[in-house]
């Protein structure tokens, strides 16, 4: 629970967890040569967990979402998941985007490693199968990811080419690319990955945030978007009070003539 309580604490709008089993996940060529992949069953989230975690999601005020990795996992996350995540590894696999989209329930989709007409390849088959509300990811699949290999204009093309949302997701744990991101791209949602305390088993690859580290980035933005305004071009509350002393519009001395006349009957 600590790891939803910081989230939440940093101003997070959602947490993601993974639901996978090590042997539904690699194919057992693999994990028969593979004591490290066969480590990773240590990862695994117990369905039962799901629950719990989905509560205290929501009572910190947060989105809850998990990311399904067999195909009885998205049946097993449907009571408690606000939306569902494909990962950029999953992308390939149409039965699971196809469940994920008959749930009616909202999709996000990493696109790591993909061309253009893969990612279209999933789109229509989500929407196909009954899907409506679609965010794409621009992800690279780099741990971490190499400033020069971002490729952030990669959002507005898929923007372009799906009139979905577009988000970043984020293996750079760099602030100017997250902020770029935003700014200049206009990424819709963004994903990283945590850990509060930098004991984690990803952490070593260096795509971990730390909470100090991401938490002025979002605040940073929270700003932004508190500052935009409506975009009415009309006097605020904070100049409501001087607008009187504005020059006259006959004279040009400041301020109108109403409020010279009470002045003068001061006098």
């Amino acid at each position: 629970m600590d790891f939803i309580d910081v989230s939440a604490d940093i101003g997070c709008d959602a947490v993601k967890f993974q639901l996978f089993r090590i042997d539904e996940l690699f194919a057992p060529e693999i994990l028969k040569c593979s004591e490290e992949h066969r480590r990773r069953k240590h990862w695994e989230l117990p369905v039962e967990f799901l629950k719990p975690l989905a509560e205290r999601s929501h009572k910190k005020g947060m989105q809850f979402s998990c990311t399904p990795f067999y195909l009885e996992a998205v049946e097993e996350m449907l009571p408690y998941v606000d939306f569902y995540k494909i990962a950029s590894y999953e992308m390939p696999w149409d039965d699971l985007i196809r469940a994920c989209a008959q749930t009616g329930k909202p999709l996000v989709m990493s696109t790591g490693m993909a061309y253009l007409a893969e990612v279209a390849h999933a789109v229509e088959v989500f929407e196909q199968a009954g899907g409506r509300d679609l965010t794409l990811l621009h992800c690279i699949s780099g741990y971490p990811t190499p400033l020069e290999q971002c490729n952030l204009s990669a959002i507005a093309t898929l923007r372009d080419a799906f009139g979905c949302k577009v988000g970043w997701s984020d293996h750079s744990r760099n602030p100017l690319v997250v902020s770029r991101a935003i700014e200049k791209w206009g990424a819709s949602v963004i994903e990283f990955h945590l850990d509060i305390d930098g004991a984690g088993a990803e952490y070593e690859t260096g795509h971990c945030w730390l909470p100090e580290e991401i938490a002025p980035v979002i605040a940073f933005h929270r700003q932004g978007t508190l500052i935009d305004g409506s975009g009415e071009k009309a006097p605020t509350a904070a100049e409501i009070e001087d607008r009187p002393w504005r020059a006259s519009p006959d004279d040009g001395l400041r301020p109108n003539k109403s409020v010279r006349a009470q002045w003068a009957s001061k006098s």
